[in-house]
C-alpha cells in the first residue's frame, strides 16, 4: 500500500504528455489574490489562487511554472473530499504570499485536462515546476503533511523555504514515507515521550498503525467483503481503513458509526477505539472529524 499521508510520485518527470495543451491561449481570467474576506495576512504582490481551463492552461500553468511553482488541484462540485482539501490548499496558497500558485481545475468542465493527467479519482493534486509535473498525491491529507509536501515542491522549484521547526518529526515522517514502519514508530514514540501533546506525532503514530493494518490487503476485495458482510466487524474495520487511504475518510467514519450502533460489548468498544484512531490521523480541526464525533456520541448514548 502507498504511504497513508500521500502517495509517492505516480509518474516520472515528463511522463504526462501535455503537448496538446500547448496552444495559444486567450487573456486569462482575473486571478484571486490576497486573503479571504476578514482573514489576516494574505498574498503579498502576486497571484495566489486561479481557476484555469483548457484555454488558459498553457499561460496560467505551464508558462507560469517556468518561474513560479504551480500546484494544480483537480476537483468537482460533487466531490465531498474535495471540499475538505481545497479550502486548506487555498488558505496555504494565500499564506504563501505568491511563492507558489494554486491552479484549480474543475474536472467536469475540463475533462481533457483531467484525461491528460490520468486523473482517475479526485481530489488529485499535481505539482508543476519548469513546465513539467514533478510529483502528485490523491485524497485528503493532514495539513501538517501537506505543508511539508508544498515545502518540497518549493525547494524543487528553487524557492527558498524555512527549514522545518522540528527535525525529529522530519526524521519520523521520512521513515514512514520510506516504509520503515518500525523506525517511524520508534521516532514518533520518542517525540511523544518528550512532548506528550504533539498532535503531529500522534497522527504519525496512528498512520503507522493504519499502514500495518492494510499491508498486503486488496482494496477492492476488502470493500466487496465488507459490503457482503455488514456485521463482520473485522471486515468493516479494514474497509474503513481502505476508505481513509482513498480519501474517503467521511465515508469511513459513517461506516464505523453505523457499526457502533449495531454492536455491543467488546465488539462495540473495538469499533469505537478504531474510529477514534482514525480521527487522530485527520486531527481535531478537521470538520469531518467534528461531525463524526457528534454522530459517535449519539450512537453511544
Amino acid at each position: 500500500m502507498s504511504d497513508p499521508r500521500m502517495t509517492s510520485s505516480i509518474f516520472t518527470r515528463g511522463a504526462v504528455d501535455l503537448s496538446a495543451l500547448r496552444t495559444p491561449a486567450p487573456t486569462p481570467a482575473p486571478a484571486k489574490s490576497g486573503p479571504p474576506a476578514g482573514a489576516p495576512g494574505g498574498a503579498v504582490g502576486g497571484v495566489s489562487v486561479i481557476d484555469v481551463s483548457e484555454a488558459t492552461f498553457q499561460s496560467e500553468v505551464l508558462e507560469r511554472s517556468l518561474t513560479t511553482p504551480v500546484i494544480v488541484d483537480f476537483w468537482a462540485e460533487w466531490c465531498e473530499p474535495c471540499k475538505q482539501l481545497s479550502p486548506v490548499l487555498e488558505r496555504l496558497a494565500v499564506e504563501g504570499g505568491g511563492a507558489w500558485v494554486l491552479a484549480k481545475v474543475d474536472v467536469d468542465a475540463n475533462p481533457r485536462i483531467a484525461q491528460m493527467f490520468r486523473v482517475q479519482g479526485i481530489p488529485m493534486v499535481y505539482a508543476i515546476v519548469g513546465g513539467q509535473p514533478i510529483d502528485a498525491f490523491s485524497g485528503v491529507v493532514p495539513e501538517a503533511q501537506l505543508r511539508q509536501w508544498i515545502q518540497a515542491v518549493l525547494k524543487a522549484g528553487g524557492v527558498s523555504v524555512a527549514e522545518p521547526e522540528d527535525p525529529r518529526l522530519d526524521e519520523a515522517d521520512d521513515a514512514l514515507m520510506s516504509g520503515d514502519l518500525d523506525a517511524a514508530e520508534r521516532a514518533y514514540r520518542k517525540i511523544l515521550a518528550e512532548s506528550p501533546a504533539d498532535a503531529a506525532a500522534e497522527a504519525g503514530l496512528a498512520q503507522v498503525g493504519l499502514a500495518r493494518r492494510v499491508a498486503g490487503a486488496d482494496p477492492q476485495a476488502a470493500l466487496t467483503a465488507a459490503a457482503a458482510n455488514a456485521d463482520d466487524v473485522d471486515a468493516q474495520l479494514l474497509a474503513a481503513d481502505i476508505e481513509v487511504l482513498g480519501g474517503l475518510a467521511e465515508q469511513a467514519y459513517k461506516r464505523l458509526v453505523g457499526l457502533v450502533r449495531r454492536t455491543s460489548g467488546d465488539d462495540r468498544e473495538k469499533v469505537r477505539q478504531h474510529l477514534v484512531g482514525l480521527f487522530t490521523i485527520a486531527g481535531p480541526d478537521d470538520p469531518a472529524v467534528a461531525s463524526a464525533r457528534r454522530a459517535l456520541a449519539s450512537a453511544l448514548f
